[in-house]
C-alpha cells in the first residue's frame, strides 16, 4: 500500500492526493479517474483502464432497505476533457426490455422497463436542474434535461455500448457523455452531485434501486436533495 501511494503521489499533487483519500472515506462521493489510456476502436474505455476506477455498489431499494445482492449494481466512472464515461455492471433476475426504439435507439418512457441511470448535476446553485441518462439491457437510451415543472430532450450526443449475458445474469453498459452537453467548460476542480439508479420489471412490484437513498414513501428518483457527490482525480484510486 505504501509503495502504491508514492508512486500516485509522485503523478498528483498533494491537493489532488488528500481529495482522493477523502473521497474514497465517504460513502456519498463517487469518484471519475481521468482514463489512463487511449479509447478502443469504438470510442470507449479500455478494460484495463476501466479498472483503475474504484468501483461503487449498490443493491438497496430506494428506501435503502432490502438489499437484493442478484441485483446489485456496480458503477465505474472515467472522464476526458471531452467525455464523461460511466460503466454499469447490472445483475439480474429476469429481463424485460421494450421490443423497439427509434432509429437511433432512443426510447420513450424507457423507465417503464428495465434501465440503469445517472443523473447529474454540474451546477449546484439550480437545486432542481440536472441531466438524466438512462440505458437499457438491450441498448435503448433516453436523454433529458430536468428542471422544475419540465421536461426536455437533451439531445446530448450521447453513445452508449451494452452487453447482456443472460447465463451469467449480468448486463454491462457503457455511456460516453460528451462533456458540452453538461458544462460550458469543464474543470476537474470542481464538485458536482450525482445519483444512480436501477428498474427492474414491468410490472408492480418493481425493483427500485439507488445508490443514495431517496427515503420517500413511494419510489422517485428525482430527489436532487438525496444527491451524492461527484469529484474528478488524476490519477488511479489507491488500491489495498
Amino acid at each position: 500500500m505504501r509503495a502504491t501511494a508514492t508512486v500516485i503521489l509522485g503523478r498528483a499533487s498533494k491537493l489532488g492526493f488528500r481529495r482522493m483519500l477523502d473521497a474514497m472515506s465517504n460513502a456519498r462521493t463517487a469518484v471519475a479517474v481521468q482514463m489512463p489510456e487511449l479509447p478502443d476502436a469504438d470510442g470507449f474505455p479500455t478494460l484495463s483502464s476501466w479498472e483503475v476506477s474504484g468501483p461503487l455498489r449498490f443493491s438497496a431499494d430506494w428506501q435503502g432497505n432490502d438489499a437484493d445482492p442478484e441485483r446489485e449494481t456496480e458503477v465505474r466512472l472515467l472522464w476526458t476533457p471531452e467525455w464523461l464515461f460511466v460503466r454499469f455492471r447490472a445483475r439480474f433476475r429476469v429481463i424485460t426490455v421494450f421490443p423497439n426504439a427509434e432509429p437511433s435507439g432512443r426510447r420513450d418512457q424507457l423507465w417503464d422497463r428495465d434501465v440503469a441511470e445517472v443523473f447529474l448535476q454540474p451546477d449546484q446553485s439550480h437545486l432542481r436542474r440536472y441531466k438524466e441518462f438512462e440505458v437499457s439491457p438491450n441498448g435503448f437510451w433516453i436523454d433529458l434535461d430536468i428542471a422544475p415543472g419540465e421536461k426536455h430532450d437533451l439531445k446530448s450526443g450521447l453513445r452508449r455500448r451494452v452487453i447482456l449475458n443472460e447465463a451469467a445474469k449480468i448486463w454491462v453498459a457503457e455511456l460516453a457523455l460528451p462533456m458540452k452537453c453538461l458544462v460550458a467548460r469543464f474543470d476537474p476542480a470542481a464538485t458536482w452531485r450525482v445519483n444512480f439508479y436501477r428498474v427492474e420489471g414491468a410490472a408492480e412490484p418493481r425493483f427500485y434501486s439507488a445508490w443514495q437513498p431517496t427515503q420517500t414513501p413511494a419510489p422517485n428518483f428525482h430527489v436532487p436533495e438525496a444527491f451524492g457527490e461527484l469529484v474528478f482525480v488524476h490519477s488511479p484510486l489507491p488500491r489495498e
